[in-house]
């Protein structure tokens, strides 16, 4: 297999980028329109989800791409996918959600590069865009849970 990793295209990069805008737009609908307070919460921990287990997706298909996968890769691989559904759970049981979920989804985020780094399937570029938008959507998510938390009443 081939070590040497190209450099990541500039639509790769800034697709990538552009991720973190529905975050950002969840974020400001919380902040500026009252009244879509709970549609912003309830999007924004559905992207993150959506996101978190995508990465799931994406490890799963680079570990199926070695030809003979490392068993654990493929468990590691499904998950986010499970943590996801997992933090949706409170929502279905009356509990308080989804901002204590949305900070559990936001810390996962911030450390998902670390399973990016343990396949080492991805060069330096790869990685640099991995941490960048992970630390980014997971901080966003982290924000805008604790702003919910923030405005809950007493």
């Amino acid at each position: 297999m081939n070590n040497e990793h190209p450099p990541l295209p500039m639509s790769a990069k800034l697709l990538g980028y552009a991720g973190l805008l529905p975050q950002v737009l969840a974020l400001a609908l919380f902040v500026l329109a009252d009244e879509l307070g709970w549609i912003a919460l309830a999007g924004g921990f559905a992207y993150a989800a959506l996101i978190f287990s995508f990465l799931g997706g994406g490890w799963w298909g680079q570990g199926i791409a070695l030809g003979n996968p490392n068993p654990a890769v493929l468990i590691v691989a499904v998950i986010p996918s499970l943590i996801g559904l997992a933090l949706f759970i409170p929502w279905t049981l009356g509990w308080a959600w989804p901002e204590p979920s949305m900070l559990w989804l936001g810390l996962f985020l911030m450390l998902s590069p670390l399973v990016d780094r343990w396949l080492a399937l991805g060069g330096a570029d790869w990685m640099k865009l991995r941490w960048h938008l992970s630390i980014g959507l997971g901080a966003l998510t982290l924000v805008l849970g604790i702003a919910g938390l923030a405005a809950r009443p007493a």
